[in-house]
């Protein structure tokens, strides 16, 4: 899943080719992709991007209104989801994309350098697996998509800061794990880089975060700052193609169930959900002792 630091990459990759580019035709391919029909997908044909912005993991691309204004026109909104992605193109297919089974949920077509022949650059959205959950918003103001309205601080924002996290977190009976995954509480972490924010803290993701010390919602922090900046960087300049792969590089505990942990040499462990799964490591999180695989573990003793 694309999370804080693939869509500030994808941002940055988008804002080098969208301003000033414009619209020729935005078509649909899959019919559960728009969650939005006012203003229709027509709105956006001929306007011009002027701008892109990230909210937590969606990325905001923005059109000029009436005589131009910057930002003042439609918005395209995008949610990529667990599986989604988007693909740059060059120079689009000439043929229009056909309805299927295929991956492609929606293109955006360019128009082209009025010194061009042939069809112009463009991007598609797309979406692997059964599971359909790719989000495209068409909106007069990105509040209007309700996953926005609702997002929690960004944690690389200026404004947050030690005390921020401790105020969030402050009370409350909850699992930290759960905590940072929770839009409404901090946007933009989800399963992944919550387990490797809370690998680096040397924290179980069980732990409640209303019992968290001073000293621990310290590391916490310097480990979430450390972790998603790292990330960014580490994401920056490549291009939308080449993120996916460099996500999966940069992982010490996720998604590398059974491998030794880098910093200790322990077995990475898994706990498996009904829709998801954490990894961890024994050493570095829970003092040697592993979690017990199911629903609302807890430590085995």
């Amino acid at each position: 899943m694309p999370e804080l630091p693939e869509v500030e990459a994808l941002k940055d990759f988008l804002a080098e080719r969208l301003p000033g580019r414009t619209v020729r035709r935005m078509l649909p391919v899959a019919v559960n992709v728009l969650k939005t029909y006012d203003p229709p997908p027509q709105a956006l044909e001929g306007a011009a991007f002027s701008g892109v912005a990230r909210h937590g993991k969606f990325l905001d691309l923005m059109t000029a209104g009436p005589g131009g204004a910057p930002d003042e026109g439609p918005h395209l909104v995008v949610h990529l989801a667990r599986a989604g992605w988007l693909r740059w193109q060059d120079t689009l297919p000439a043929a229009p994309p056909r309805p299927g089974k295929g991956p492609l949920a929606l293109r955006v077509e360019l128009s082209p350098q009025p010194d061009a022949d042939g069809p112009g650059p463009g991007f598609d959205l797309t979406e692997a697996g059964t599971q359909k959950r790719l989000a495209v918003y068409i909106v007069r103001q990105v509040t209007d998509v309700p996953g926005i309205a609702r997002l929690g601080p960004d944690p690389l924002s200026p404004g947050f800061g030690r005390d921020t996290l401790a105020g969030l977190l402050a009370g409350r009976r909850r699992q930290v794990k759960g905590l940072l995954r929770d839009q409404s509480v901090v946007s933009g972490i989800g399963n992944a880089y919550s387990d490797e924010i809370l690998h680096a803290a040397k924290m179980s993701p069980f732990k409640l975060a209303a019992e968290l010390s001073e000293e621990e919602i310290t590391g916490l922090y310097a480990a979430l700052r450390d972790t998603l900046g790292g990330a960014v960087e580490r994401a920056r300049g490549l291009s939308a193609a080449e993120l996916k792969a460099g996500k999966r590089m940069g992982m010490r505990v996720h998604g590398r169930a059974g491998e030794p942990c880098p910093v200790c040499g322990d077995t990475v462990r898994q706990v498996s959900f009904r829709d998801s799964a954490l990894d961890y490591c024994p050493t570095c999180q829970t003092g040697g002792k592993p979690l017990a695989d199911r629903r609302l573990s807890r430590l085995l003793k």
